[in-house]
């Protein structure tokens, strides 16, 4: 639980991947043995500020607070410079508004509902649970052989 201060850098799949091909077709010389954050400088956010960005797109949708949610100690603020000076056409184009306005309108077009979310369909730990209980998989995590024929 976090009180919203901690900071993320945001970046798009399509811009990453944009960066990737940019890398793979540029000269050897420009990124031998050279990492790239990917991403733009101004993409990152406070998580509240985030939130709040998803609020005002998402109708509805109210900010709470866990009252007892402190500081988070992860805290990620990145230079993505680099990016733009050794390749200028992989710098991002996405926005994090405009990110979270595409995600909103993927969701409402495939129905998806908030109880979906809520279900082990996409939560890890309880899927997990889900297949155990339901003896997919074995106390190692392992499928098991009867699952797998």
């Amino acid at each position: 639980k976090s009180d919203g201060t901690p900071w993320r850098p945001i970046v798009h799949v399509e811009d990453i991947s944009r960066a990737f091909l940019a890398v793979l077709n540029a000269p050897r010389k420009l990124v031998h043995c050279e990492a790239f954050n990917v991403g733009c400088t101004q993409e990152n956010y406070q998580i509240r500020d985030l939130a709040e960005i998803v609020s005002e797109i998402v109708p509805e949708c109210r900010i709470e607070y866990a009252k007892d949610g402190g500081p988070d100690t992860r805290c990620y603020r990145v230079d993505f410079s680099k990016l733009g000076e050794v390749l200028p056409d992989a710098k991002p184009r996405w926005t994090a508004r405009e990110g979270a306005k595409e995600v909103y309108q993927a969701i409402r077009r495939s129905g998806l509902r908030v109880e979906d979310f809520e279900g082990p369909r996409y939560k890890r730990i309880a899927h997990i649970q889900q297949l155990l209980s339901d003896g997919r998989l074995d106390g190692t995590l392992r499928w098991r052989q009867s699952v797998m024929v």
